[in-house]
């Protein structure tokens, strides 16, 4: 029997901000091909290089916590009392992942407004459409997000 991988109705508004998170990172090249000399504020290169290495750091710590962060999230989702439905608790888990993974677009986006080239941005839009591809809604964590509290509620 083939697994079963197609979408859940109830992921929809789940796999609409994972596209609207994509569209926002297209969005950056797109403003920067086109307006880009009129949107750029140069900075001195020593500042720039400041800023893009913090950045730079900022981005490898951020992407092992975001996936530490998800891991806790989705567990806290199976065992936390109230009366939140499974897509609720599991929209908000993605909802927090994909919203920290999108800040390193924003620092690519930021750091071509600074004067950087066009591979700073690059670079960093690429390593934000990478994190929405990890962090995107996954059918296997929803439906044991069910289960778990299907079975709390049979208790």
């Amino acid at each position: 029997m083939m697994k079963q991988t197609h979408n859940h109705p109830e992921l929809t508004p789940h796999w609409l901000l994972s596209g609207v998170l994509v569209a926002v990172l297209i969005a950056y090249l797109v403003v920067c091909q086109i307006w880009g000399e009129q949107i750029r504020h140069y900075l001195d290169e020593s500042q720039r290089i400041l800023i893009r290495s913090i950045f730079y750091g900022i981005t490898i710590i951020l992407f092992p916590v975001v996936k530490l962060l998800r891991y806790i999230l989705i567990r806290l989702n199976q065992t936390m009392p109230g009366d939140q439905p499974a897509g609720q608790r599991y929209f908000m888990t993605v909802a927090v992942c994909l919203l920290l993974v999108e800040t390193v677009g924003v620092f690519g986006f930021l750091m071509f407004i600074f004067g950087d080239g066009f591979n700073t941005l690059y670079i960093f839009t690429g390593l934000a459409a990478l994190g929405v591809f990890l962090h995107m809604p996954k059918l296997p964590e929803y439906l044991a997000i069910c289960a778990a509290l299907d079975a709390k509620n049979e208790r």
